[in-house]
């Protein structure tokens, strides 16, 4: 039987039972919610606090590794390697890893609780297109790397796509667009080496010219056209849509939810995933910081990409280990770690709230506090934002408050939804 005739069958199914198609669940409960996928964005948030703030080093020269400066002493040398080993290029997969498993957490208790697949493929339709829309507004306003829009783009074109297929026409796929991306970097490479001047303009140069520019006006319109750049580019590297579908898949066998059922694919996805980003990561960290040559740029910059989609799924795993590991225990529930997942449960909150500190603070255009700072300094920086929004997310989580972020889109995205009477669902 084919995928659509799946979907077919199920829609009669439902409708046997009396199911309204337009009939879709609520959120589910901060209670109820599982503590990996929780645990996994909060940490996640400090990542991509790390990876963010080297773009704000504006006036620090730059060589052809990413926006790290090549000045700086051993402490700054230091934080340069640590992020470029464990941050850089890993954030950006790990976060779609997550997205994805969040929508297929929502999709299958929507079904189970005999909604109709179609109204949830709606629902997810809106939210999408509402989450394109605030990436363009926090594109605008704060921050030219926004991935809000850039994931609600994938969602938008992945979901009708794949949404009820079967689990081999899903890993076919990722195989298929595994197989691009290397391709892509392959052909980066060449092209690259045959024609220097194709890597001389990279998108994070577009970004740093928001940063720089000390005129807020004009600064929002080089935010929005790095944004598009970004946007549009997100899709066609290949990697995102493949770690999309891994994510679909991994929440379709309940990976994280139940990760007592799957350590040792947790425990492979780990150390295959950490070993292979660490291995291309310290490499490019040992050429950038100087001390060996070991390859062109572009070559280790685009094996360090490629490697990165495998490395942002092992740090998921790692956090269904954690979860797993933690079960049962008072650690679960209490101090640091319930702090952490508090803030994975605002994580669309913890993310925007970072962007109220990096431009407004670093960029030319607000305080330009970032011209005074280095890879060490700015990356403390970093970290403290970070635990500001995680102790904001405990205090939050002790009322029983959601995000503001997360309750906007959630009310945008059930507006005229008719809840399911006494029904819950998932965000």
């Amino acid at each position: 039987m084919t995928d659509h005739a799946h979907d077919a069958v199920d829609e009669h199914r439902h409708r046997r039972r009396g199911v309204r198609s337009d009939t879709v669940v609520r959120s589910t409960p901060l209670s109820e919610r599982s503590l990996a996928p929780d645990l996994a964005r909060g940490m996640m948030l400090l990542l991509i606090a790390l990876a963010h703030v080297p773009y704000f080093l504006y006036t620090a020269p730059t060589g052809a590794i990413g926006v790290h400066p090549v000045v700086g002493n051993t402490a700054d040398k230091i934080a340069q390697a640590l992020t470029l080993i464990v941050v850089d290029a890993r954030v950006y997969t790990m976060f779609g890893f997550l997205f994805a498993y969040g929508i297929g957490q929502m999709y299958a208790r929507q079904t189970a609780r005999r909604t109709d697949p179609l109204a949830v493929r709606r629902l997810l339709r809106r939210r999408h297109l509402w989450m394109i829309a605030f990436g363009a507004v926090h594109a605008a306003l704060l921050w030219q790397g926004d991935i809000i829009g850039v994931y609600g783009l994938i969602g938008l074109i992945m979901v009708p796509l794949f949404f009820g297929r079967t689990d081999r026409t899903l890993k076919v796929w990722i195989g298929i667009l595994l197989g691009l991306a290397a391709v892509s970097a392959l052909l980066n490479i060449v092209g690259s080496l045959l024609v220097p001047t194709l890597a001389e303009v990279s998108l994070a140069d577009q970004q740093r010219l928001s940063i720089a520019e000390p005129d807020y006006p004009v600064s929002v319109v080089e935010r929005l056209s790095a944004w598009l750049y970004t946007l549009v580019g997100g899709f066609f590297g290949m990697a995102l849509p493949a770690v999309f579908l891994m994510g679909v898949l991994a929440a379709r066998h309940r990976l994280l939810d139940e990760p007592g059922r799957h350590l040792v694919l947790l425990r492979r996805l780990a150390l295959w995933g950490v070993a292979a980003g660490w291995t291309t990561g310290a490499a490019l960290a040992l050429q950038h910081t100087g001390v060996v040559d070991i390859a062109p740029d572009v070559a280790l910059v685009n094996l360090h990409l490629l490697a990165g989609i495998f490395t942002g799924v092992g740090y998921a795993g790692i956090f269904g280990l954690i979860a797993h590991r933690l079960s049962g225990r008072a650690a679960a529930s209490a101090g640091p770690v319930h702090w952490i997942a508090a803030l994975g449960r605002r994580s669309m909150s913890g993310y925007l709230a970072q962007s109220l500190a990096w431009g407004p603070l670093l960029a030319a255009w607000g305080l330009g506090l970032g011209a005074h700072l280095s890879s060490w300094s700015v990356m403390l920086f970093g970290v403290a934002v970070w635990a500001a929004t995680v102790a904001v997310a405990a205090v939050m989580e002790r009322r029983g408050l959601r995000g503001p972020a997360e309750v906007a889109l959630r009310g945008l995205t059930y507006r005229a939804v008719r809840p399911a009477a006494g029904g819950r669902g998932t965000n």
